[in-house]
């Protein structure tokens, strides 16, 4: 008997523990966008996204579409004319906080990039601060604003006229963490920014953690997805920590 009642009041006060945790939503600030694409497209010849995404397919890909709103999710392949890789963009202003997203890579080629930008800082190439990029065999993490979009590091790159020290400072500024996922299957990426330091978990377990000075750049104002190949995504969320 008075193991039965010691048994029923430990799982009651766990149970009441748990109700008093805050939601994982809470936890990652404040929610300032949402998209789960359920919604349709008025014509099937370019691109038409909606709730105030952008592509690059008029620039790099001769108009062509790119991406397609289809079964409650936004399909992103890239066509044969372009001359970059894809890139679907949506404003994003926050100093620290999160993205999180759903993701589907078709081929173990398939690669998902979270590019993350400020058009407005004129020291990088086309705003870039940093990059995840997610495929089946791991997940990288880079800094862009210290490393390689640096306008000068860029510059000395293409000029071949790039110094053993900008080299070795390169080498700091990428750090790679080795998994395994599956094609054609559904998984949620996290991507996590607080100061200088970026963490990225995929279906809640942490994949790895990056810290570099361009991570701290005081505002993101942009989410770029950037595809080479061909990923399929839902239910993007972008929060900003409180």
């Amino acid at each position: 008997m008075i193991k039965t009642f010691f048994c029923v009041a430990i799982t009651l006060a766990l149970s009441t523990s748990l109700l008093s945790l805050p939601a994982r939503g809470h936890e990652l600030g404040k929610l300032i966008f949402a998209d789960d694409f359920e919604r349709n497209e008025s014509q099937e010849q370019t691109d038409e996204v909606g709730n105030g995404w952008g592509t690059n397919s008029k620039t790099r890909a001769g108009g062509n579409k790119q991406v397609d709103l289809k079964d409650g999710a936004m399909h992103i392949y890239i066509h044969q004319d372009a001359d970059h890789g894809v890139s679907v963009t949506h404003p994003a202003e926050f100093k620290n906080g999160a993205v999180q997203l759903k993701f589907k890579l078709e081929h173990e080629k398939d690669t998902l990039g979270l590019n993350f930008a400020d058009l407005q800082y004129k020291k990088v190439w086309a705003g870039h601060l940093f990059k995840v990029t997610v495929g089946v065999k791991q997940t990288e993490i880079a800094d862009l604003k210290t490393g390689v979009m640096d306008l000068k590091i860029r510059e000395a790159r293409q000029n071949n006229t790039i110094t053993a020290e900008q080299q070795a400072t390169l080498k700091t500024k990428t750090k790679r963490f080795s998994h395994k996922l599956e094609t054609g299957k559904w998984y949620t990426v996290l991507a996590e920014i607080n100061g200088d330091t970026l963490t990225v978990s995929i279906d809640g377990k942490e994949v790895g953690s990056f810290s570099s000075p361009g991570i701290a750049h005081p505002t993101k104002r942009m989410l770029r997805l950037a595809v080479r190949r061909n990923v399929v995504v839902d239910d993007v969320k972008i929060y900003s920590a409180l």
